[in-house]
């Protein structure tokens, strides 16, 4: 199974942060709790070290006929104190908290022989003198669920001081609502922050993205500002100088055809006239009949042009009113709301209709126009009854000047650029139109455009 990441690159960074900021926070508070432990275990150690060593001084100061008083008076449940000729404790701890209990004890006692161990045993367990320290084993293993601390020191006589005490509680635990609400309110502020700031980090990039789609629709849109991180900025300037460059190839190209059309028109006025001089009337009918015909491609060429160049400002635009107005002129039925408002340039629009609605007369005398609005926008749908076209040819005929050998050929009229200047109007308002034929034949085309 793949992990469900998020689809844009502000949720994957901030899913990222948030991660990073719990396991942080996690490693944080092990790491914690760790040296928590390890204090608390130091600091109890060294405690128990200090009384020790005051009842071992205390009990070497006080003459043998009157330790039992003063045995007595040590003698308490977190500190059981016996005094015999044994020790109670056999074998050393070498590591662990018996091993810190002794460094501390040998700082405190000088030279003096001293044993420990901490841990849970039994006063049979064979580790433990009975006879020195099974009354004092016994008198605390029932209080004492984590074990119990053992310790013998030689006095100067000989004669060995024992201590039984039970090993202190854990510390408190961390997970209580004074030590995680704080933790969980900081880790939600660094989360908040985290999200404003990468999403004000990622604004940048939504800018570019908005300008690429407008750059789609309008070539002379405004270019986008060069501000951000340095990365960004160097985004934003490649990008307005990719737009110069493609805005001035266009106008070049522009002006070439319409200044090549416009100088034809010359020469094609002379040939007519010549041809006037022609006595053969069949050969000067086709010659002026292929000079009318380039005059038109020419005329043709010289509007694509101007339309190409043109910059309309857009206004709000009644479809509804505009397709049935030319569906009435072109002999084809509408269907659809009686109104229905887009934003959009009224010329272009109402010429990229009546293309379509244009060649659908021609080639199958009417059609069917439908209009619908969904939650993308709008959809015309226009269908006849013609020939339809070949499947293979459904894309070339947008290309401009290309016609359809057969059906569709130089016979039926036209110079193959209505279905160009049609989707150059729609994809310039951020729609598109599609070809398809039908399954019970003809032609469908699809329009589609944004409100």
């Amino acid at each position: 199974m793949r992990f469900p990441w998020p689809d844009t690159l502000v949720g994957r960074t901030i899913l990222v942060l948030i991660a990073g900021v719990i396991v942080s926070q996690i490693a944080g508070v092990a790491i914690f709790t760790a040296n928590r432990m390890e204090l608390a275990n130091r600091l109890s150690g060294s405690h128990a070290a200090d009384r020790i060593a005051a009842a071992v001084h205390l009990i070497e100061a006080t003459p043998q006929a009157s330790r039992d008083g003063v045995l007595a008076a040590l003698d308490v449940p977190a500190l059981r104190v016996g005094w015999g000729a044994k020790p109670i404790v056999k074998n050393d701890d070498e590591s662990g908290e018996g091993a810190d209990l002794l460094v501390s004890l040998a700082r405190r006692l000088d030279s003096r022989v001293a044993h420990a161990t901490v841990g849970q045993f039994s006063p049979e367990s064979g580790d433990v003198t009975p006879a020195a320290g099974s009354g004092l084993l016994r008198s605390i293993l029932a209080h004492s669920p984590r074990g119990i601390m053992r310790v013998a020191v030689r006095l100067n006589d000989e004669t060995w001081l024992n201590f039984v005490a039970p090993i202190g509680p854990p510390p408190e635990p961390l997970w209580r609502p004074h030590f995680y609400a704080p933790l969980l309110i900081g880790v939600l502020i660094v989360m908040f922050l985290s999200v404003l700031a990468v999403r004000y980090a990622a604004r940048p990039l939504g800018l570019l993205a908005a300008a690429a789609q407008r750059l789609g629709r309008d070539m002379t849109a405004p270019p986008m500002p060069e501000d951000g991180p340095r990365e960004v900025r160097a985004a934003a300037h490649a990008f307005n100088e990719m737009q110069t460059s493609l805005r001035r190839f266009v106008e070049d190209r522009t002006q070439m055809i319409a200044a090549i059309s416009h100088d034809l028109r010359t020469p094609i006025t002379r040939l007519k006239l010549r041809a006037e001089f022609v006595d053969d009337d069949e050969q000067r009918g086709k010659m002026l009949a292929d000079l009318d015909e380039m005059e038109a491609m020419i005329h043709a060429t010289l509007a694509f042009a101007r339309d190409d160049a043109a910059i309309e400002p857009h206004a709000p635009v009644d479809v509804a009113a505009m397709l049935a107005g030319l569906a009435e002129d072109f002999g084809a039925t509408y269907s659809g709301p009686k109104g229905l408002m887009v934003h959009a340039g009224p010329i272009a629009l109402k010429r990229a209709f009546a293309n379509l609605l244009e060649n659908a007369q021609a080639y199958a005398g009417g059609a069917n126009v439908v209009l619908a609005r969904d939650s993308a926008g709008i959809v015309v749908t226009i269908d006849d009854d013609g020939p339809g076209i070949p499947e293979a040819e459904l894309e070339r005929v947008f290309a401009p000047f290309y016609r359809v050998e057969g059906s569709r050929n130089r016979e039926t009229g036209g110079t193959g650029l209505g279905l160009a200047v049609a989707r150059s109007a729609l994809r310039a308002h951020g729609g598109d139109i599609q070809l398809a034929n039908r399954s019970g034949g003809g032609l469908r085309v699809t329009v589609t455009l944004p409100v």
